[in-house]
């Protein structure tokens, strides 16, 4: 057993503890390493891959794979501020799950290793309770990325952090170390199975089995108040059989049941599925026809106004009176109500149906009472039993119901440009939540995903299936390979089920790897050898892409901007966001070309007019000479163009 010397030495009344060291809040070993290692800038970028996409040239949705932390650092530039909602699913540290040891010096190549794209390094492996350190190296993988996370919000942002009981306590410090106590949101319960099955043994054994996951909810700060949110509504699947009564337009109260029989096409639907009784029809049984009866729900919507129920009236509504058998109209708390008198004399409300017939959180028409959700979240157990299913992935391991997210999505954003961010993507769920949502109320959200190319190992039986599905795509078995099949598959039913409204279901692809700039790594013993190398410090094999889209980022400009791209003199010249990047990447730009070239892409500056200045970048090493690059740069910023740069 560890001994806390400290601790041990407060005991013993050792006056070299002070209370200095007694403060409060969440400290672990390597925390102040974590916080360095969320400012340690990236040595990588992130390559655009087109053939692995969906829509390359319109879509605004991203899908990237690469250690998260890496990526999270590579994206500050650009998204510093654009995010307005992040979801996360981590590790939930169970002793099982996936949890790598960053690299303070390297991470780049450590995150190559790890993933097996280049020779040696740490292999994968799980944060096992044995490990000495459970906690901790849990703690020090989180840390930093959220950090990282916390700059991406935009001032009315917020996130999410799905998170079980074994880490729950310690995820709610950290974040609240991270954004502060008082952003603080909520936290919700989520049941996500039921005491049934193999649970209910160990429940009558005495044992309190699980049923609930949590999500930590915190904003970036006061502005997120300010925004609207949508309220997420629960109600009954069965029809509410206190809704009986019938107000009739003369002022009079009937039966439901017989104004039911009175409308011949119901009427025919209630002897077809054989629920008259007696030559009568009870409401008892109005749940079960409306599931086989869309003329039946039909009905009740069209008369949800003269459908009620008896109720105690408002307390405003002392003193009014009316004739037994007969209602009238009252105007309270801004609804109308309708009043009657028992044939006991009391006064009573009859609430119309349509006070609270209305759409559930998941769009589904409930014909009954309807509660505002608060912090538990019932009924996702049900969803659990289908979850593998999903996206039409076999793939089980910590996925989480579509619904659930969408309505997370749907409470927090209802804007059309918002963009939405999960850097612990999984399969792909909550990019397959934002296409079904803006399907459903016409946004035009964004996503952007980040997942791990994490190897699926088929002897494991969670993963067995999902590895044999990239055999039979013929890719290679990781799950960043299931994220893009799932958007694939997932865009397409979304289409096929509203042909008519042509939203973005695409995703450009990029990946992480080292920079295409080489790094100054300067051999002591062959100073002139090491001068030579990097004549060219641009890595071999790397496109005038690859080139492009690291411009992007060390630009701070959206990795989905519009590009067009045009041949001057033979040579590809990219206008980037209407004008304000200008690149022409070629390998060779000869002395005769520079004159040309340099007069075509001013032709193109002009025609563009960007609103902004306009940054001009060639290779530098295309220039047969220090003289042709100084000519060209010397007749660009004659016309205008005043900052040209070189890679």
């Amino acid at each position: 057993m560890a001994v806390n010397v400290d601790v041990l030495k407060a005991l013993v009344g050792d006056a070299t503890v002070t209370d200095a060291d007694e403060k409060y809040g969440l400290n672990w070993h390597g925390k102040r390493r974590a916080r360095q290692l969320a400012l340690t800038p990236s040595t990588g970028t992130l390559r655009p891959c087109p053939e692995d996409s969906v829509d390359w040239e319109t879509t605004q949705n991203l899908m990237i794979e690469g250690d998260n932390l890496e990526v999270l650092k590579l994206l500050q530039k650009s998204y510093a501020g654009k995010v307005k909602l992040i979801y996360i699913d981590p590790p939930y540290n169970t002793g099982k799950d996936f949890v790598y040891p960053d690299n303070f010096q390297d991470n780049i190549k450590n995150y190559l290793e790890l993933t097996g794209q280049i020779e040696g390094g740490q292999k994968i492996s799980s944060n096992t309770e044995a490990s000495g350190r459970f906690h901790t190296d849990w703690l020090n993988m989180i840390y930093p990325r959220l950090k990282l996370a916390r700059s991406l919000l935009r001032d009315d942002g917020v996130i999410f952090v799905s998170i079980d009981d074994s880490e729950a306590a310690n995820l709610k410090l950290v974040l609240s170390d991270v954004f502060g106590e008082e952003n603080f949101v909520d936290s919700i319960a989520v049941e996500m199975s039921t005491t049934s099955g193999p649970k209910t043994v160990n429940a009558q054994q005495g044992t309190i089995v699980k049923n609930v996951e949590f999500i930590h909810i915190y904003r970036k700060g006061v502005d997120f108040d300010k925004t609207s949110r949508t309220p997420l509504l629960d109600g009954i699947d069965s029809y509410d059989t206190h809704y009986s009564a019938w107000l009739s337009e003369n002022g009079e109260i009937g039966s439901l049941s017989d104004a039911m029989l009175a409308d011949p096409y119901v009427k025919a639907e209630i002897e077809q599925y054989g629920f008259i009784e007696r030559g009568g029809f009870s409401i008892k049984n109005l749940s079960k026809l409306m599931m086989l009866s869309e003329a039946v729900k039909d009905f009740i919507e069209i008369n949800a106004k003269s459908i009620a129920r008896i109720d105690r009236p408002p307390v405003s509504a002392n003193g009014q009176s009316t004739e037994v058998g007969k209602w009238i109209e009252f105007e309270a708390d801004h609804r109308t109500y309708y009043l009657t008198t028992l044939e006991n004399g009391s006064l009573q409300a009859l609430m119309p149906l349509s006070l609270n017939y209305r759409m559930s959180d998941d769009y589904k028409p409930r014909f009954g009472r309807t509660v505002i959700r608060g912090d538990l979240w019932k009924g996702f157990h049900q969803d659990m039993g289908n979850v593998a299913k999903e996206g039409e992935i076999p793939y089980a391991n910590g996925k989480k119901p579509v619904r659930l997210i969408k309505q997370l999505i749907k409470w927090a954003s209802s804007s059309d440009d918002d963009l939405i961010v999960d850097f612990f993507a999984g399969s792909g769920t909550t990019a397959h939540a934002v296409m079904q949502l803006n399907s459903e109320d016409s946004r035009h959200r964004r996503s952007l995903l980040v997942q791990l190319p994490e190897l699926l190992d088929k002897g494991d039986i969670e993963q067995k299936n999902a590895a044999e599905l990239c055999d039979q795509l013929g890719r290679p078995p990781f799950i960043t390979e299931l994220t893009k099949e799932r958007l694939r598959r997932a865009g397409d039913k979304v289409s096929a089920d509203d042909p008519d409204r042509k939203g973005d279901v695409g995703f450009r692809v990029f990946k992480l790897d080292t920079s295409n700039i080489r790094a100054w790594n300067p051999k002591p013993e062959d100073l002139e050898a090491t001068l030579l190398d990097h004549q060219d410090h641009l890595l071999e094999g790397r496109s005038e892409a690859d080139l492009l889209y690291e411009l992007l980022l060390k630009l701070g400009l959206d990795l989905c901007v519009p590009i067009e791209k045009r041949k001057i003199e033979g040579l590809d010249v990219h206008a980037v966001g209407g004008g304000v990047l200008l690149a022409c990447l070629a390998e060779k730009i000869t002395r005769e070309q520079v004159e040309p070239l340099a007069q075509g892409i001013i032709a193109w500056h002009k025609e563009l007019a960007p609103a902004g200045d306009t940054t001009c970048v060639f290779r530098d090493s295309a220039f047969a000479d220090d003289v042709a690059k100084s000519n060209m740069a010397a007749i660009l910023q004659q016309h205008g163009i005043a900052t040209v740069r070189s890679l």
